[in-house]
């Protein structure tokens, strides 16, 4: 008999088929290695100007000069770019305005690309320093888009494979500033509002503390993060990282949890590359609006990891009900007993 299992924030049901249900070596699939475009046509090889922020392999920081540029272009390890073919542009602010029953606003923001120096090596495959290094970059760019007029919501994301959305192999994250707060944020805000009325705790702090008790759904833990495939997974082998104490808005992450925060990520990582050999994936970081207000009590930051184990059907599209088939139990026993 399947589950139907509601999400207790959003509302939202998906189906664990345990009827239906898989072992978690049968979502090893065959694949076909993917390309990996050559070093020599690739956009990201060099260091691209302007760069708006460069930190070298040590996680120091530099400004791009004309006399600094040749001792940078051997030593630099991570920049972050504007995109080049971005979605937003900065620009006034938008005012939203009606086109018959409709409401549309200019697409102004801001679209950056965070890139790290290896051409193969994904973040699984980094250094824990390296790893910290990427987080740190977010943190910087995020703390400087916060500032920005119009800027209501921040998307931090990196798409792994083709399969994800990656158009370009080598490894890149991208940081996406936006003048309104998406559905998906949204609803969760409005959820954990209304429980937070309801019983004046946060939600996010109540589900961290049943794992802790249940146990089983926990892939990995340390001292600041854990590590656990949710009780409603949208996805099979679906991963959420969530810092044990109520922090809501990533910028805030200080430095030393900015090391606890890259081994878990990193952890979850190399964890779902090994067990599910390379799947494509993607991974977000979901924090509180940049005008956060009275929602502080209430939310609490997270990365979200989601492997491409399956595609939407029929049913998926729709009812906007996913199907897994593997329940979030049996997916987290095997990732935890996984060796990296």
């Amino acid at each position: 008999m399947s589950e139907l299992r509601q999400d207790v924030v959003t509302g939202d049901w998906v189906v664990v088929a345990t009827g239906r249900a898989r072992r978690p070596n049968e979502f090893v699939r065959r694949r076909t290695p993917e390309r990996v475009q050559p070093r020599a046509g690739c956009p990201f090889e060099r260091l691209l100007p302007p760069a708006i922020i460069i930190y070298d392999r040590a996680g120091e920081r530099f400004r791009l000069t004309k006399k600094e540029r040749r001792h940078l272009e051997r030593q630099w390890w991570l920049q972050v770019v504007p995109n080049k073919f971005p979605a937003f542009l900065p620009g006034l602010c938008p005012v939203p305005e009606a086109r018959g029953p409709y409401r549309w606003q200019q697409g102004v923001g801001f679209h950056e690309v965070v890139v790290t120096r290896d051409h193969r090596r994904a973040i699984a495959a980094m250094e824990p320093r390296e790893v910290e290094i990427v987080l740190r970059a977010y943190r910087q760019r995020y703390l400087a888009l916060k500032d920005e007029d119009c800027v209501q919501y921040i998307s931090i994301f990196h798409n792994h494979g083709r399969e994800a959305g990656a158009t370009i192999s080598h490894p890149h994250s991208q940081i996406i500033a936006i003048p309104v707060i998406p559905p998906d944020i949204g609803r969760s805000l409005r959820g954990s509002t209304e429980y937070f009325r309801r019983h004046r705790r946060c939600v996010h702090c109540v589900m961290l503390e049943f794992e802790r008790r249940d146990g089983r759904r926990i892939v990995y833990e340390n001292r600041d993060f854990m590590v656990f495939c949710p009780f409603v997974s949208r996805q099979a082998f679906e991963i959420r990282i969530f810092p044990k104490r109520h922090e809501p808005e990533f910028e805030r992450l200080d430095d030393g949890k900015i090391v606890t925060a890259a081994d878990a990520l990193r952890t979850a990582l190399a964890k779902i590359e090994r067990g599910l050999r390379s799947p494509a994936y993607n991974f977000f970081i979901h924090t509180a609006p940049t005008a956060d207000g009275p929602r502080l009590p209430l939310y609490h930051w997270h990365i979200e990891v989601i492997p491409k184990t399956a595609v939407w059907a029929g049913f998926e599209i729709g009812t906007g009900i996913e199907i897994s088939t593997i329940s979030p139990e049996a997916a987290a026993k095997f990732l935890r007993k996984l060796r990296i």
